[in-house]
Order: C-alpha cells, then sequence, then structure tokens
C-alpha cells in the first residue's frame, strides 16, 4: 500500500505535465498540494518538516535559476555583440546538414560543457545556439537533452561518481557494511569509484554510441517536412562514428584517469576528429538534410526568444576567432575551477548563501555563489563586453531581456524543487509512521518483486530518482546504497548495479522536469514541457531498457 502511494506525486507529474498537457507550474502546483497532502496524512510528515523542505526546495531553485539566468544573458549579449551571427556562419561552412551540425554541437560540445559543469547547463548552452542556426526551438531543446546523456556519469569533473555514489554509500558516517568488502578489495572507495566508471564507460560503448543516431532519426521524424524516420537513418554512418568519437575515449580515460574526465576528454577528443571529418564530407550523406522553411513550421515549435538580429545588434562583423572566445572561455574557466589540484575551487567555495538546520529540523541547504556555472556565465559576459567591443546600453539591454525571461521559470521551480525535496525527506526520522521514504519505499517493492531480474530495472530507478529530484547526483546519493544492497541480496557484483544506478541517473536527465523547464526558459518555450517530455521520453526508455538488459546479461556472467 505505501509504495501504491508513493507513486502518486510521481503519476500526478506525468497526468497533470505530460498527459493533460498543463503548463507546468499548474502540473507542479497541483502535484506539489498532492505531496504534501500525503505526507502529512499517510507518512505522518509533521509541519515543520514539510515547511524546512519548501524552504530547503526555494533554495535549490534560486540556485538552479542563477544558472539559467546566467545561460540566457550569454545568449543574450551573444546576439547584440553580432556573435551568434559569426558562430552561425562557421557552423555552416562545417556543414549545411542539420544532422551534423546538432550532432556536434548538442552531442559533442554539449559532452564537453557537461563534463566541465554539469547541473543541465549543456542543454541550455547548446538549445540556444541551434536555435540560432535556424533549429525550432522545440526541436533545440529536445534534442539537446537528449543528447545529454551518456557524458552525464562524468559532469562537473565526476560529481555525480564522486559525490553522488560516495555520499550514497556513506552510513553513519563510514561505508555501509553492505558494501565494504568490495570497497576493500577494489583498493579502497577511489579504487571502487574509478571500476563503477569504468563499468559505465564499457556498457555506454553499446548504448551511447548509438546516441547521435537516434537523435538525428527524432529530429527528421518529429521535425521534418516528411515526418521520416527513414531521413535520419540514411546518416547512419556518420552518426556512429561520430558516437563513437566519444564513447571510445571516454572508455580509455575512465580506465587510465578516473571517472574526473571521460566525458571533458571524450567530447573535446570527439570535435577534434569530427569537426574535420565532417568538413571533408566524410560519412556525411550525400543529400543535405534542412528543415522545412519556416513559414510551415507548427506554432509549437516557436520560442519567444527570438535568435535573430535587432535594430541593438552591433553592426561590425566579428572574426570567428573573436566570436568564438566566449564559448572557449566558458570552457577554460569551468575546467580551471573544477580541478582539485588548482587552488580557484577551494576560493570559490567558500563563500555560501543558505540556512542550516531549517526551524529545527536538521534539513539544511546552502550554494555556492562563486562556484556555480552561473557565476561563470556572468564573467564571461563582462569578458564579452570587451572582447566584443559593446556598448554600455547593450549590456544593460542584454541584462534586462534575461531578467524578464526568467519570471515565469523561477514559478515553475518554486513549485517543482519543493515538492521533490518533501517527496525524498518523508523518511527515517523525519515522519512518525516507521516507514522509510516515498522514494525507497518503491524501490524496495521493485527489488522484491523481480529477484535475479532486478538488474533489468536498476537503470530505471536511478532514471525515476532523478525524474523526481532533478539531478543525476542526487539520483545516485539517494539509490547507490539501496542498489548495493539488492546486489547483495541476489548474490551480484554491487559495481555493476551501482553502474547499471549510475547510467539510469543519466537517462534520467533527459526528461527530469527541473533541466527541462531551465532549457525550456533559455529559448521562451515556457509552458511546454509536457511536449518536450513526449518527445525525449523515447529515447530515455531506450537508454534504461538497454542498459538494463546489457546489465541483466552480465550479472549472469559475473
Amino acid at each position: 500500500m505505501s509504495s501504491i502511494v508513493a507513486l502518486t506525486p510521481i503519476i500526478a507529474v506525468m497526468l497533470f505535465l505530460v498527459v493533460l498537457k498543463m503548463p507546468a507550474v499548474k502540473a507542479m502546483t497541483i502535484s506539489l498540494l498532492a505531496t504534501i497532502i500525503l505526507a502529512v496524512i499517510y507518512w505522518q510528515v509533521p509541519l515543520v518538516v514539510i515547511a524546512a523542505s519548501t524552504v530547503e526546495g526555494i533554495i535549490i531553485g534560486i540556485s538552479i535559476l542563477y544558472i539559467v539566468f546566467g545561460a540566457i544573458l550569454l545568449l543574450n549579449t551573444l546576439k547584440l555583440s553580432g556573435a551568434i551571427d559569426t558562430i552561425r556562419t562557421s557552423f555552416m561552412g562545417v556543414s549545411k546538414d542539420r544532422r551534423v551540425q546538432v550532432i556536434i554541437i548538442a552531442w559533442l560540445f554539449g559532452a564537453f560543457i557537461e563534463g566541465a559543469a554539469g547541473f543541465g547547463t549543456p542543454a541550455a548552452i547548446a538549445a540556444p545556439l541551434l536555435v540560432a542556426l535556424g533549429f525550432p526551438a522545440m526541436a533545440a531543446v529536445a534534442l539537446a537533452l537528449i543528447a545529454n546523456s551518456s557524458p552525464v556519469p562524468f559532469a562537473a569533473v565526476g560529481t555525480p561518481i564522486i559525490i553522488g555514489v560516495n555520499q550514497g554509500l556513506d552510513e553513519g558516517g563510514s561505508i555501509s557494511p553492505v558494501v565494504q568488502p568490495v570497497v576493500d578489495a577494489s583498493g579502497g572507495i577511489t579504487g571502487f569509484l574509478q571500476e563503477v566508471g569504468a563499468q559505465v564507460t564499457q556498457i555506454d560503448v553499446f548504448v551511447g554510441t548509438l546516441m547521435p543516431l537516434i537523435i538525428v532519426m527524432l529530429m527528421t521524424r518529429f521535425f521534418g517536412e516528411n515526418r521520416s524516420w527513414k531521413e535520419g537513418l540514411a546518416a547512419w554512418k556518420f552518426a556512429i562514428f561520430a558516437g563513437l568519437a566519444y564513447t571510445v575515449p571516454a572508455l580509455i580515460v575512465a580506465n587510465l584517469l578516473g571517472p574526473e574526465f571521460p566525458t571533458i576528454f571524450g567530447g573535446l577528443i570527439g570535435m577534434a576528429i569530427v569537426v574535420p571529418a565532417a568538413k571533408r564530407g566524410f560519412l556525411v550523406p550525400k543529400e543535405t538534410w534542412q528543415f522545412p522553411e519556416s513559414k510551415n513550421w507548427l506554432d509549437s515549435w516557436i520560442g519567444s526568444i527570438d535568435p535573430g538580429p535587432d535594430e541593438n545588434q552591433s553592426k561590425s562583423t566579428l572574426s570567428t576567432a573573436r566570436a568564438w572566445v566566449p564559448y572557449l572561455a566558458v570552457g577554460i574557466i569551468l575546467v580551471l575551477t573544477r580541478l582539485e589540484a588548482l587552488p580557484f575551487r577551494s576560493i570559490l567555495e567558500n563563500v555560501s548563501i543558505g540556512v542550516t538546520d531549517i526551524f529545527g529540523t536538521g534539513i539544511s541547504e546552502e550554494f555556492e555563489p562563486f562556484f556555480l556555472p552561473g557565476f561563470v556565465f556572468v564573467v564571461v559576459v563582462l569578458i564579452t563586453f570587451f572582447v566584443h567591443k559593446m556598448t554600455v546600453k547593450q549590456l544593460g539591454l542584454s541584462f534586462q531581456r534575461s531578467g524578464k525571461a526568467i519570471i515565469g521559470t523561477a514559478l515553475t521551480l518554486f513549485t517543482a524543487v519543493p515538492m521533490v525535496r518533501i517527496f525524498i525527506n518523508s523518511g527515517g526520522d523525519m515522519n512518525m509512521s516507521g516507514l522509510e521514504s516515498m522514494p525507497i519505499e518503491l524501490a524496495n517493492s521493485i527489488s522484491a518483486l523481480l529477484g535475479p531480474m532486478y538488474p533489468l530495472l536498476a537503470p530505471i530507478i536511478g532514471a525515476l530518482g532523478t525524474f523526481i529530484s532533478g539531478s543525476a547526483t542526487f539520483s545516485n546519493m539517494m539509490f547507490s546504497l539501496f542498489q548495493s544492497s539488492v546486489a547483495d541480496q541476489i548474490n551480484t557484483d554491487p559495481r555493476l548495479i551501482v553502474a547499471l544506478q549510475v547510467m539510469g541517473a543519466s537517462a534520467g536527465n533527459m526528461i527530469c522536469v527541473m533541466n527541462v523547464v531551465a532549457a525550456a526558459a533559455v529559448v521562451g518555450l515556457n509552458g511546454r514541457e509536457g511536449a518536450l517530455i513526449r518527445i525525449t521520453i523515447i529515447p530515455m526508455l531506450y537508454y534504461t531498457l538497454l542498459t538494463g538488459i546489457i546489465g541483466l546479461v552480465l550479472s549472469f556472467l559475473l
């Protein structure tokens, strides 16, 4: 019964947002109220915990809003400086085929940004860039979200594994006894995490390599003039080539260096291989694929933020090198501020904003305003102001437009994130019912039902965790110990099951409400989040199911 009740918040989100097509702010408000009622009546969570979780959610929402504002600000600044026009021209110079463009920008460039920053940043950067190149806003966001899948396990210099899995295995301040023998056999927690990361990339060579092909097939099917799967499939040689250009370097780096750098190096090496190949026409289809003329686009495809020029745009033509300086600066600064060996990370993390022990519940939340990618975006905007020789009026106009653009996003985040935190904070000492938290109750029921077949569903639990928590890192924190415990019960290697959890959490990134809301806001698609999820849920199911099948086979072989 508890598992059925625990499903209610998730069912509410899917029903109101995806099925009934309500705008996210309405859907999440109703889901928030439903979650509060369930938590109070069935889970017997005190109202003070509900209030504390709500405050916690608002603080997290502010940190997400900060990143979204920074991404929109950078986009508006580059529009006004004329850089977007130059960048558009430079990508058109690589190939005019939209299938090639989306693979290079969303899959490879997005992977590099994910490895450096994480937290939904790639979609917030890649989507507006695709729109600026002439992609429909709906296509740009959906495809950027789908591409942000395989790179996620090693996002933000390995955060989902190094922090998410590591903290998720802690029990009472130390590694749980359930997984301690395997950790010791791996040479300690660092070795264990590296082996988990290596296992992830070994599976992803089979799963992730096909993602570029899936991306272009979905693009031609949902946004092409002929609504054809076949037109996307025609690019299969180039798509698989680009998939391997990322997954193989990521595999090598994960095994040699650990979980910090597979995504960063995979994206960089992939671009170094694929971009020159595309310029030479290597494996590129002979027929160039384009979207239908913009006058024939559906209204639902078009965002309210127009990437085109306006009367305030700089008239001078920027060189390609100068136009790319802001994006290169974003990548360089993110890497420099994420490396533990350098002093910048600790300096930026020293300043934090938040609340400790909210209302005496023990719930605490804070964020580092100078460490989040939002601060990097603002810094790069100021660099752009000087490098692109903009006027003060243009900079002020960019801030003004960006501030107006995030109002709708703020309303959605401040209902969605509190709902997630109440859902997660419903267990243990936080309730008087004796039940585990809602997500743990769900996971326990699933594992008891499946037994040895459990590896098939392990990735889905990871995806569920990301969907409800808004972060692959949070999903790994919630379920890594649970997944390890199930592995012990069914006599399977915990490193495999945790790797399936990590990959599932990454797949959940495609449908995570907060990521969808944030990416949609950047290109002005507020209110169409449900339509986006209906597209991204298709590749999410592919990713989790194929991962689960491979995991099941490996569990019988190991």
